[in-house]
């Protein structure tokens, strides 16, 4: 018998390491428009050595936020920095209204910002901008289609269908929507 669990509210924060907390806030803050809401200077016992670092937080619209460590000793940051892969298949993606997302198109371009560290994708279901950080990490920032509740309703009822005829060796799409949203522009 399976019970349901209640769904965590929201995302409370993710953490990832920064080799240079200053850049970070800077795309973060300056250009992207999240605001610094709170610097922690840290020094724990942590993994049997005290560790001194210290951890950032920038904010989003549902009271979580994106959250950076950089340690002070380089030792500690090589062990617990792990290069990030620039890559758009390992993302954080954000959801911004259309207005918010020109504003952040806008600030790039003026920053330097081109391809291939920043650039757009018509999804079909959402329009997305893409920008590489100073950490080398991608961050997506998603407009949603105006019917999403109706392309929402429709994947949702055929998720697991859908997955395992993938899974299956059926490789074609079933984005609808791409085409339209393509076109469109």
């Amino acid at each position: 018998m399976s019970i349901k669990a209640k769904l965590p509210s929201r995302l409370h924060h993710t953490a990832y390491t920064s080799r240079d907390l200053e850049a970070t806030r800077r795309f973060y803050e300056d250009i992207i428009g999240l605001p610094l809401i709170a610097t922690w200077c840290e020094k724990d016992e942590l993994f049997g050595k005290e560790r001194t670092y210290c951890h950032c937080f920038f904010g989003i619209g549902d009271g979580g936020a994106l959250a950076f460590f950089q340690f002070a000793n380089e030792e500690d940051q090589a062990l617990f920095a792990p290069k990030i892969a620039a890559t758009p298949f390992h993302h954080i993606a954000l959801n911004v209204d259309a207005h918010t997302q020109a504003g952040i198109e806008k600030r790039l371009t003026e920053a330097g910002y081109t391809a291939p560290k920043f650039y757009v994708l018509e999804h079909g279901y959402c329009r997305s901008v893409y920008a590489e950080d100073p950490n080398g990490m991608i961050c997506e920032f998603t407009h949603d289609h105006e019917k999403v509740e109706e392309i929402n309703a429709i994947r949702q009822k055929d998720a697991h269908s859908e997955l395992k005829r993938w899974l299956g060796g059926d490789h074609h799409s079933n984005n609808m929507f791409r085409s339209e949203a393509n076109t469109a522009h």
